[in-house]
């Protein structure tokens, strides 16, 4: 008697990696159980035979799945060591978030990038402040998009104040979408680096990543979600509290900013400063305050950063 199943693979998966180039990879996994026929599509895979056989594809489907989403790479050679009950290599996870496109691996590279990472297990809310350059923000998105693949959380909720920084918000061309755009562009930056280009279009288009302008956070409650206030030093005190009061349950937020680049006019009091000040002794609450040390970028940006501190 034939069987037919439908099996839906996890969304966490990035499935040309899985299928590998021309289905390559289905292909050798079809040719271990030739009693079955396969055809995959997207996130479904249908299987039919008899009932043992297509039982016995399913599993063997379901080894090489959780080996690609750990490892974000599956070939031949693995899928054949898995089937046959060997250990494929799997990747060092030494300071690993996950796993970006192309098999790139997301670290957390410095000791207070790695002090964050170890206080998001622990904490519900998080700041992380510092100098540009030191991955404050990248490592912050990269432990969302973590959270979002292992389905601790519904949503990536992203968000900045469109404050200028020296220049004018309405000469800029467009309409509202268009001009805030640009203030948002490093966040679409770090997700593109950490999402496959369709899935991050799939994720936006349902509403499961956000990126949106401070101003558009008023009057909602942000539950199952990690939500990320990017460049917090150009907001205001009212404007930090309303957003931090907008964490609902089994949320979690991270707060970043940069304490030497404040572009609010000089009668305001940076909400950043200020919630700092209020918050460095509260449970559940943690400051990670970052330094030149944990510059990723050019070696040069490092000694500009320290050239400007000194000049302060």
């Amino acid at each position: 008697m034939v069987t037919d199943k439908i099996v839906t693979l996890s969304d966490s998966l990035d499935t040309p990696t899985f299928y590998g180039v021309n289905n390559q990879n289905i292909l050798c996994l079809k040719n271990q159980h030739p009693d079955v026929r396969v055809v995959a599509r997207g996130y479904q895979v249908k299987i039919s035979g008899a009932e043992k056989a297509v039982e016995h594809f399913e599993q063997s489907l379901a080894l090489c799945e959780q080996f690609c989403i750990r490892n974000n790479r599956l070939t031949e050679q693995d899928i054949l060591m898995l089937l046959h009950g060997d250990r494929p290599t799997e990747r060092a996870t030494d300071n690993l978030i996950l796993h970006g496109v192309n098999g790139k691996s997301i670290y957390a590279r410095s000791t207070n990038q790695q002090a964050l990472v170890k206080a998001y297990e622990e904490n519900d809310l998080l700041f992380a402040v510092g100098p540009a350059g030191s991955g404050k923000t990248y490592t912050a998105i990269a432990l969302a998009v973590r959270a979002l693949k292992n389905r601790e959380v519904k949503r990536i909720i992203l968000s900045r104040p469109a404050v200028e920084a020296g220049e004018k918000l309405g000469f800029l061309p467009g309409d509202m979408k268009e001009k805030i755009d640009p203030y948002l562009q490093p966040l679409y930056d770090a997700l593109q680096d950490m999402i496959p280009a369709a899935k991050l279009a799939e994720y936006m288009e349902k509403g499961t990543i956000q990126i949106a302008p401070l101003a558009f956070m008023r009057g909602r409650t942000l539950s199952e979600a990690v939500v990320i206030l990017d460049e917090a030093q150009n907001t205001t005190a009212l404007q930090l509290k309303m957003f931090l009061t907008r964490l609902g349950m089994g949320g979690k937020m991270i707060v970043t900013g940069d304490m030497t680049q404040i572009d609010l006019p000089p009668t305001q009091k940076s909400g950043l400063r200020d919630a700092m000040q209020r918050f460095r002794d509260i449970k559940g609450i943690r400051i990670i305050e970052f330094n030149e040390k944990d510059i990723v970028r050019h070696p040069l940006v490092a000694r500009i950063v320290k050239a400007y501190e000194v000049k302060e």
